[in-house]
């Protein structure tokens, strides 16, 4: 916790917004996007989503998975519990629907379902794309299903499976996606591994999101690898999200932005 606190005192000394932001890439995507104040109706949706979880009183075994795929943790739990503690939190779904609503993606991947709340932004966020989301957990996961078929997310692949298995699958490699958002494994290790596994179905416009990048030392070590690689272009630091873009067009810049 002391680390965190000290990284966001750090974040909020470093931090801009649009007025100090000269790429036209970047300030079109904070001022139409990150910073857009108005209304959607999806937000209402996306509020429905969640109340619905956060009702449901019913058990679930949960199973969790550490690293080479082993079972570390097993208990049962409230779903509602689980919508109160995991998956994103109401502003940062309403921003993954805007930024999903901006860019237009065809191709997305989620790791890491959970309970699907941020699947439900991703899916909404362009009706037309295709979703595949990949949960460990084939309980929590077909919490999600239920919950997404519920709310008419029709365009949602859900796949139980755990996420380094599905990653190094020939099918995912000569894949094509143009969005991703990486919630499955907040680990230096595993962020990287996935990050490797997954170049090759980058294209000049595809948008990755990495949660938590300031949750731990190790996380931020993953963050500044990332960066620093020479495919990427530009980066986008809102503390808890990390964006990273391939525009071989830009310049490589780092932005440090607060949402």
């Amino acid at each position: 916790m002391l680390f965190q606190i000290q990284s966001y005192l750090k974040f909020l000394w470093h931090s801009k917004n649009e007025h100090a932001v000269h790429s036209p890439f970047v300030f079109s995507l904070l001022t139409k996007c990150f910073y857009d104040k108005k209304s959607k109706p999806e937000y209402l949706i996306l509020k429905k989503y969640r109340k619905s979880l956060l009702e449901n009183k019913n058990f679930i075994e949960v199973t969790d998975f550490g690293a080479g795929s082993k079972v570390f943790k097993s208990n049962r739990r409230q779903v509602s519990k689980i919508a109160q503690t995991a998956g994103i939190s109401p502003k940062r779904a309403e921003l993954l629907f805007r930024v999903t609503n901006y860019f237009k993606p065809e191709n997305i991947l989620e790791i890491g379902t959970s309970l699907g709340l941020a699947t439900s932004a991703l899916a909404l966020g362009n009706p037309k794309a295709k979703v595949i989301t990949i949960e460990g957990c084939p309980n929590t996961a077909n919490v999600a299903k239920n919950q997404l078929t519920e709310f008419d997310c029709n365009n949602v692949e859900n796949v139980i499976s755990e996420f380094e298995s599905f990653l190094i699958s020939e099918n995912i490699q000569a894949a094509n996606y143009d969005l991703i958002y990486f919630d499955g494994n907040h680990s230096k290790k595993a962020t990287l591994e996935y990050f490797e596994l997954l170049l090759p179905t980058i294209n000049n416009d595809s948008v990755w999101i990495f949660d938590d990048i300031h949750w731990s030392e190790d996380m931020e070590e993953a963050w500044e690898m990332i960066k620093t690689h020479p495919q990427v272009k530009v980066t986008i630091d809102t503390f808890q999200w990390g964006f990273v873009f391939f525009r071989r067009e830009q310049p490589k810049e780092h932005f440090i932005i607060r949402t």
